[in-house]
């Protein structure tokens, strides 16, 4: 009797110890700090990235098959100005001109991703495989290393095979696992023996909702509070099974890491002394980023995510939640399934408590949370209309990782800002401005202890914005569509950007300030150099000419209409 009280005291004191050890992330404090100057680790792996429906063109070109962004696309009204990815940045003819963009960069690592239809034309193994599109890759990853440039390679960047969607409604139906996991097989085979670090996913939550509920991405389904929940589910199980064949069939010989890259916009609370809206900015990032990294960490969904559409689902009448369980099988095959965490972050909203009551028909994942989202009117916001500048919320999501699941191991997949102008705009102050401050709340919350072993800056190059097609722009490389060739054109911001990677930081103030003067400079003869370029290389389409200088005709058609104005006035 007493052993088992000794035993049971134990118990209790180890649970106390493990308790107080586990740190909670502090919502109360902020600490906005100035502008930090100093130096990244050792090792910090700085790059770019691109994926590849967004970049490679070649849609119909040496046995690829089509993708539900390829028959997306092609539909009218779907796309801003009915744009498509056909051509795009004809990337998969320029394998050599990329990497040398690369290399004037001083980049450590490219990430791109891999078309699945263009290896395996149907998305089906067995069907056939596409040996002109494994060369393809060969030659892609065989480039970079021999110029010391590491490829971090996405296995599904949303290009999904258009047969994989016609015929089992794409990642609606769990068959998506086993088909995925013999393609990612295939790319372990094929490439693994040169590739070091896959993402399995990238921005799962984006395929889940936009293309399931809301249908403003491909596949255009709206299966509106259900759709997203059914995909999300198939994606984590997808993942966590490519995991274990690569843990289980190709690690000790390839030794490579196996992550995935999770989108995380932060989320604030309006009022940091308001319970209510600390828990509606937790249930943001939690129906956000938690949604995918709580079971790859942990085994299963958020507890707040259970509880809210639980409750929603039974208040709507339904015998179950409209979000799928796992079962304990599956959440000890889930669990501890990412070698690393890849965040792609943006912006930042403040989030507020809203009570959104329960219908049949208005059910779906926003109104689940429960919240509101409000943006500053004084937050920057010089392209897409959802991307504020808010540089503290990236330090605040870095460290929230940090506390939410044990420090792992972080890449940074994606981080850059767009503009959308219809002028040609090679100065871009704008972007070394979001660089700078960005980057520089990454470098503090390195000092804050987080893990981030590397940065990768989205985008190399001007490409295909999905559902706002070439509106927008967040490259660090201008790329002239509207010219066959596709020249690409250095921003200021490569200048910049350039400069912090041969630092390995911020080394002083006055160092900082000297790179965005020489930056700025370096752009305006490149400006004229663009728009000179386009009289001797459009001679063949008279419209083309008008691209670059369509700011200078601009003004002096109004010029011309004011004179005419004023002369009948006189």
């Amino acid at each position: 009797m007493q052993l088992r009280c000794a035993l049971s005291v134990c118990h209790v004191l180890m649970l106390v110890l493990c308790l107080s050890t586990a740190e909670d992330f502090d919502w109360t404090k902020n600490n906005y700090g100035s502008f930090y100057y100093g130096t990244f680790p050792t090792g910090f792996s700085w790059g770019a990235g691109g994926s590849a429906y967004q970049t490679e063109g070649a849609w119909d070109k040496d046995g690829k098959g089509l993708s539900i962004w390829d028959v997306f696309s092609h539909k009218k009204g779907k796309i801003q100005l009915n744009d498509t990815g056909d051509s795009s940045c004809e990337s998969y003819y320029k394998i050599k001109d990329d990497v040398s963009l690369m290399k004037e960069l001083r980049l450590n690592h490219y990430r791109f991703s891999i078309s699945w239809p263009r290896i395996i034309p149907t998305g089906i193994k067995s069907d056939h495989v596409n040996e002109k599109g494994i060369q393809y890759y060969d030659e892609l990853i065989d480039h970079l290393l021999e110029n010391n440039i590491t490829p971090i390679v996405t296995l599904y960047h949303w290009d999904l095979p258009q047969v994989l969607q016609e015929k089992y409604s794409g990642w609606q139906n769990i068959s998506m696992i086993n088909h995925f996991n013999d393609y990612a097989n295939l790319c372990f085979e094929k490439f693994g023996d040169r590739v070091k670090h896959w993402i399995t996913f990238n921005n799962p939550w984006s395929v889940a909702v936009e293309g399931y509920e809301t249908g403003e991405h491909a596949p255009g389904l709206k299966l509106r509070g259900t759709g997203a929940y059914r995909a999300a589910h198939h994606i984590i199980k997808a993942h966590a099974k490519v995991w274990h064949t690569y843990d289980t069939q190709w690690r000790a010989k390839q030794k490579g890491l196996v992550g995935v890259s999770l989108a995380g916009d932060w989320g604030e609370p309006v009022d940091i002394s308001n319970q209510k809206d600390i828990e509606a900015a937790e249930r943001y990032v939690q129906f956000y980023l938690g949604w995918f990294a709580t079971p790859m960490f942990h085994g299963d969904y958020p507890q707040v995510m259970k509880d809210f559409v639980g409750r929603k689902s039974a208040q709507q009448g339904l015998g179950t939640s409209r979000l799928p369980s796992f079962s304990p099988q599956e959440k000890s095959y889930i669990k501890g399934t990412c070698d690393f965490l890849g965040i792609g972050h943006f912006t930042t909203r403040y989030i507020t408590n809203r009570n959104d009551p329960p219908g049949r028909s208005s059910s779906s994942y926003f109104t689940d949370r429960d919240l509101a989202e409000l943006v500053d009117p004084r937050w920057p916001d010089p392209g897409s209309e959802w991307l504020y500048s808010v540089p503290w919320g990236f330090r605040r999501l870095l460290n929230f990782v940090k506390t939410q699941y044990g420090n792992p191991m972080i890449y940074v997949t994606e981080n850059g800002v767009s503009e959308k102008m219809m002028c040609t705009e090679l100065c871009d102050e704008w972007r070394i401005q979001y660089y700078k401050e960005y980057i520089n709340e990454m470098l503090k919350a390195i000092r804050d202890g987080v893990n981030v072993k590397g940065y990768t800056a989205w985008s190399l190059l001007d490409k295909f914005e999905w559902d706002e097609g070439f509106s927008e722009r967040f490259g660090l490389y201008y790329v002239d569509f509207r010219n066959k060739n596709k020249p690409r054109y250095p921003k200021a911001s490569v200048q910049f950007y350039k400069r912090i990677i041969s630092s390995n930081g911020f080394p002083n103030q006055r160092e900082v300030e000297n790179w965005r003067r020489k930056a700025v400079e370096m752009c305006s003869s490149s400006n004229q150099l663009l728009a000179a370029d386009p009289l001797t290389s459009h001679m063949e389409m008279v419209t083309e000419i008008v691209v670059p200088t369509v700011c200078t005709l601009s003004i002096l058609i109004s010029a011309v209409l004011l004179m005419f104005l004023l002369r009948r006035r006189n």
